[in-house]
């Protein structure tokens, strides 16, 4: 019997058709936030899973439903990352970095959570996350907004992505809003469930139920629990983006998923990729660090949801896949030359140039073609004649003039062509 062999559910493929564009978004936001000062770290996929347990929220689906969790040899329960803050943080008190220094950093990379796939969310999903340690003030916040609206203006996207903003206070606050807010559930415990109102009723601001979100719209506004220290914080932070033009929504009912999160949390919103439109979110977490066992160190992170920007992208742009270029194609017609000499010679001359050799003796004709299909600027042509005279023929796949030109001058001309790409 044959066996299909298939990916797990949620986990796909990055095609080399999908990769390039996938390349383009990525290069982009990594040369904005090397702009901004920002250091890359590389953390590790697995993590022991205390880890996540200290600082996720017991009564989160994460936790209860959809961490990848699992023993290793050695009997220690150890999970695949659900998101990375946490990994970070861990990273910064283990090593050292975070102590009395000011740190900006982003990573890149896959998180896993067990949940049902669908349109732009998966088991295994990619992030740009972005984490800032040792600044409290509003200015701090106000940046990770900028960069993320560079980053959305580069991509030619602002025009379908809103800002929403709101602040949460501190746990404290939020557990006095809880005690009012499920007296107010309660009202209505026919239309909720029962569990959700006594265990974590603050995560029904966040519901997409369209009956829930009806219910919602008459309960207790969390603004007015909120501490004085965190709501002068969020009248700077929205003074700053009034000063510097940037469009925003407050949006009472933002909570955030993860329970470390106080004071400001933001989200960057869509409705042109037809699912829960977050693109990235993020917010303050002052108190995360210290309950991992660090210093007591403010700090405010966001994370990028790649699959949804990339469908965002391929939606608003009509693009489903983004060819890079070749800028050189080499055909060698039936000569005994060294090609692969050949070819490093232009590397070490140009090595940015993206070159393509075909190995296999097509004829001309079919070569030309295979440029096309491609993507190439140019075609180097090399034949008995060529050889003989010590010549090559430089082609222009677009406009199809060539030139015949010296060995010794190919150099030369390629670096014009090229505007002395080095």
């Amino acid at each position: 019997m044959n066996i299909k062999i298939q990916s797990i559910r949620g986990m796909n493929d990055i095609l080399p058709k999908e990769i390039n564009l996938w390349q383009k978004i990525e290069n982009i936001i990594k040369k904005i936030l090397n702009s901004y000062g920002y250091n890359e770290i590389r953390l590790p996929i697995l993590e022991k899973s205390n880890l996540f347990n200290k600082t996720i929220g017991m009564e989160s689906d994460i936790l209860k439903k959809e961490m990848y969790t699992f023993f290793d040899r050695n009997l220690e329960s150890i999970s695949l990352r659900p998101e990375a803050t946490v990994s970070c943080i861990r990273s910064g008190i283990e090593h050292k970095f975070l102590n009395n220094k000011i740190q900006r950093l982003w990573y890149i990379g896959p998180m896993f959570r067990y949940e049902r796939p669908q349109k732009g969310r998966y088991r295994q999903f990619n992030q740009i996350g972005i984490e800032v340690f040792g600044i409290p003030n509003p200015e701090i916040d106000a940046e990770l907004i900028l960069i993320t609206l560079r980053i959305w203006k580069k991509l030619g996207l602002l025009n379908y992505i809103k800002l929403e903003i709101n602040s949460i206070g501190t746990i404290e606050d939020r557990i006095k809003y809880n005690k009012d807010l499920i007296i107010f559930l309660k009202k209505n415990i026919n239309l909720l469930n029962f569990k959700n109102i006594y265990i974590n009723p603050i995560r029904l601001l966040d519901s997409k139920n369209i009956k829930i979100k009806k219910i919602i719209k008459k309960a207790p506004n969390l603004i007015k629990y909120i501490n004085k220290k965190s709501k002068i914080h969020f009248y700077k932070l929205c003074k700053i983006l009034n000063k510097n033009g940037i469009k925003y929504n407050i949006n009472k009912n933002i909570i955030r998923g993860l329970d470390y999160y106080n004071s400001t949390v933001f989200e960057w919103i869509t409705k042109k990729i037809g699912i829960k439109g977050t693109i990235c979110g993020g917010g303050r977490y002052d108190k995360l660090v210290e309950q991992l066992g660090g210093n007591k160190i403010p700090a405010i992170g966001c994370a990028i949801g790649l699959e949804r920007l990339i469908l965002l992208f391929k939606n608003v742009k009509n693009i489903f896949k983004y060819k890079l270029k070749i800028d050189l194609n080499i055909i060698i017609l039936n000569i005994n030359i060294n090609k692969l000499k050949l070819v490093e010679y232009i590397h070490n001359k140009i090595p940015k140039l993206r070159i393509y050799i075909n190995y296999n003796n097509l004829n001309i004709k079919k070569q030309l073609i295979n440029s096309q299909n491609i993507n190439s600027y140019f075609v180097l042509i090399i034949g008995e004649n060529e050889l003989y005279n010590k010549n090559i023929i430089l082609k222009n796949i677009i406009n199809r003039k060539q030139l015949i030109l010296p060995k010794n001058e190919i150099i030369f001309y390629l670096k014009i062509l090229f505007n002395n790409k080095k």
